[in-house]
């Protein structure tokens, strides 16, 4: 073999050795791409990495607010917008009553007062739920089937839509509003009314932002829409509230209502009702004007 030859195997051998330690290598050792985890030897575990994703957002709510219930309006006489006739709840065998005495006008001479007494017994109450957060009862008389919410110290009638007119007495009597204490006993406690429709204002606003959070776009847009009408819908009831802008009772009352209808509609348990504060006693007030004369109906 010439040196040439014997020089070229040489290279081979060598160039061969090479590759056989290069392929043993490669076997005991896998390619290791950037970014891989690490080769560990074989039963190491591993902790899998702590996530980076952020915590899921807290679902919207709303402050809780006192649910007017019967105990706040009961044995109390309340009148139609602060002046109008009389009510009063009462305790009944199987429920509640309620003794009523609504003043109108003649249905035949809108000038002509007139006065329908629904018996000096109480008139039962049917118990209907709490379809829009409050309890909601109906008077069970025929001539005039009134349904009414509760509010604290008062009520607010939702029907009739309409008058009622008392064909055996002649008489056309419109229960609707906002029935609560005579108008003149308010003053003595604006303030404290005024701090109430504050903490009623802020929940209606936090529940409609949840009520907005919980919807999709269409119904985002009815919710907002009907937060905007609710000032208008308020000042529309409380309208004819004798000296609501000197107390204020009325808007508050009817904000309480709404803050409790939003949280009805979302779903959320009532509050613990609250020990309730004595109310300071009111002044003498002066005797009401002369009433019409009431007619009695069986």
């Amino acid at each position: 073999m010439t040196p040439t030859r014997r020089y070229a195997a040489s290279r081979l051998a060598v160039t061969g050795a090479a590759l056989a330690w290069f392929g043993c290598t490669a076997a005991a050792q896998p390619l290791q791409l950037p970014g891989a985890q690490p080769f560990s030897a074989p039963g190491t575990q591993y902790s899998p990495p702590a996530s980076s994703a952020p915590a899921a957002p807290r679902p919207r709510t709303m402050p809780a607010i006192k649910i007017p219930g019967e105990e706040s309006l009961l044995g109390k006489t309340v009148r139609r917008n602060g002046g109008a006739g009389e009510a009063v709840l009462e305790k009944t065998a199987t429920g509640y009553g309620l003794k009523l005495r609504a003043e109108g006008f003649q249905a035949q001479n809108l000038v002509e007062p007139c006065a329908i007494s629904f018996g000096d017994t109480a008139v039962p109450l049917t118990f209907l739920g709490k379809p829009a957060g409050l309890p909601r009862y109906k008077l069970e008389a025929s001539v005039c089937p009134i349904v009414f919410d509760v509010l604290e110290g008062g009520f607010l009638v939702v029907e009739p839509a309409e008058p009622c007119v008392i064909e055996a007495a002649a008489c056309r009597i419109d229960p609707r509003g906002v029935w609560g204490p005579d108008a003149r006993t308010l003053a003595a406690h604006a303030k404290e009314i005024e701090a109430e429709r504050g903490k009623a204002e802020n929940a209606v606003r936090e529940g409609y932002r949840a009520l907005s959070a919980k919807a999709e776009l269409p119904e985002q847009r009815s919710i907002a829409r009907e937060q905007a009408a609710f000032s208008s819908e308020r000042a529309q009831i409380c309208r004819d509230f004798q000296s609501e802008g000197s107390h204020g009772f009325c808007g508050a009352r009817i904000t309480e209502g709404r803050a409790a209808s939003i949280r009805a509609r979302l779903g959320l348990p009532e509050p613990k009702p609250e020990a309730t504060k004595p109310r300071p006693a009111t002044a003498k007030r002066t005797a009401p004007p002369a009433a019409p004369p009431t007619q009695a109906i069986q």
